[in-house]
């Protein structure tokens, strides 16, 4: 393929398909061969010669070296990248559902096919994470990976606190401008962030990760004033995908809104942006961060791909080797209720001597520190609004001590854990 052009076809011409499209203008050692569509006959900003609907000519299509899935979904794409992979073409997706329940398929049959996959526009957007994990951070030995991974949540969060209104107020505005989908619940329950964590974790720690053993919980339930009490105590409530390692054996990956200290660098981001931290050694703490969605970052990272391809297609039998999965064994992920935390817990209770000191024995019953502890006023039906701040505790103890609290007419608003 030496001083040839680098032959592509695009499956999907939405948001991030055009972006592509428009971006490889600028670069002479790549072609477009031709592009697939669900609708011939919808207008478009972009110009493809040869549209198609039927996304098997792509695929199928020997002129093609490399298939760019920009389409989203596993049905029919994972059928589509095996067959591409089987007729000995590269890829490159963003398609973060599908590696995150189809990657170990995908990647072994890749191997065996001597044919990359790359996919760094499929964790963070236009942020470049996947590249330096697998190259210039090559030489660490990582501790954990964290980070914003979703721009629709924490736009939503940013917005309640810089307003003080609703979750929905704020949802609503979201779909609005755009930032959220008409049905949101891959964002706001926390799908999305899962599967870009579950990817993070299969690349940082060298294991296959099983999506559907990862904890997920999304940002429906905070409120306003969880927001602007966490702030009183010095935190700032974020959507947090984290994976870090339990022991020597068991990883601790999971996804659910945290109170993030202020004094975090993760805290600070705000509105659309994404951000990913990551602790190890030597290296000790590094974060990424930048727009983690949109036409031209998302392009951006796609971009980079074809191109990091094109530089090495004709010129080498494997391709990019340093960025190809090799690692075939089953990350062992812990549990939830077997961690580890602090916590805030928002309660509301009878305005009534002895409800503090009752909270406090349920507690320290069930071996938990109280770090913080405040009443917030009282209700006019003579409940009062009450905040507290936990030590490091066990889930499990938190949990039974919140059983027990309900018996005691206490009722639990929110629990949330501390980053």
């Amino acid at each position: 393929m030496e001083n040839k052009k680098l032959k592509i076809g695009i499956i999907g011409l939405g948001t991030v398909g055009s972006g592509v499209v428009k971006t490889l203008k600028n670069f002479e050692n790549v072609e477009i061969v031709s592009a697939a569509v669900k609708n011939l006959n919808k207008k478009r900003d972009v110009e493809v010669q040869n549209l198609t609907d039927d996304p098997f000519e792509i695929v199928n299509n020997p002129e093609i070296d490399v298939v760019v899935e920009v389409a989203g979904g596993c049905n029919p794409t994972y059928e589509l990248i095996t067959t591409a992979i089987k007729n000995k073409k590269h890829i490159v997706t963003a398609n973060k559902e599908l590696l995150a329940k189809f990657g170990d398929k995908i990647f072994d049959l890749a191997n065996e096919n001597n044919v990359s996959v790359l996919y760094e526009a499929a964790v963070a957007g236009g942020i470049p994470i996947i590249g330096p994990i697998k190259t210039t951070l090559r030489g660490n030995i990582f501790t954990k990976v964290a980070g914003i991974l979703n721009g629709t949540t924490n736009y939503i969060l940013t917005k309640m606190e810089e307003k003080n209104i609703s979750y929905l107020e704020c949802l609503k505005d979201a779909q609005n401008l755009g930032y959220a989908e008409a049905d949101p619940t891959g964002d706001v329950e926390g799908y999305d962030a899962m599967y870009k964590i579950a990817t993070l974790a299969n690349i940082t720690f060298h294991r296959r990760i099983d999506v559907n053993k990862i904890y997920r919980e999304g940002i429906t339930k905070i409120s306003a004033d969880d927001i602007k009490f966490a702030d009183e105590f010095g935190y700032k409530i974020k959507l947090i995908g984290l994976a870090q390692k339990y022991d020597d054996q068991k990883l601790d990956i999971r996804v659910h809104p945290m109170l993030v200290p202020k004094t975090n660098m993760i805290s600070g981001i705000n509105n659309a942006l994404n951000a990913v931290l990551l602790e190890g050694f030597p290296v000790d703490k590094v974060m990424f961060t930048g727009p983690g969605a949109g036409e031209f970052p998302t392009a951006s990272s796609v971009v980079g791909d074809i191109l990091s391809i094109a530089g090495e297609c004709g010129h080498t039998d494997t391709v990019l080797p340093l960025h190809r999965c090799n690692h075939k064994k089953e990350a062992e992920i812990v549990d939830i209720k077997h961690t580890k935390n602090k916590y805030y817990i928002s309660i509301t209770a009878p305005n009534s001597k002895g409800t503090i000191g009752a909270i406090g024995t349920v507690c320290g019953e069930n071996n938990i520190n109280l770090s913080s502890i405040l009443q917030k006023g009282t209700k006019e039906d003579n409940t009062a609004q009450i905040i507290v701040i936990t030590e490091e505790s066990a889930e499990l103890d938190i949990q039974n001590a919140i059983a027990e609290l309900n018996k005691h007419n206490i009722v639990i608003n929110n629990l949330i854990r501390v980053m």
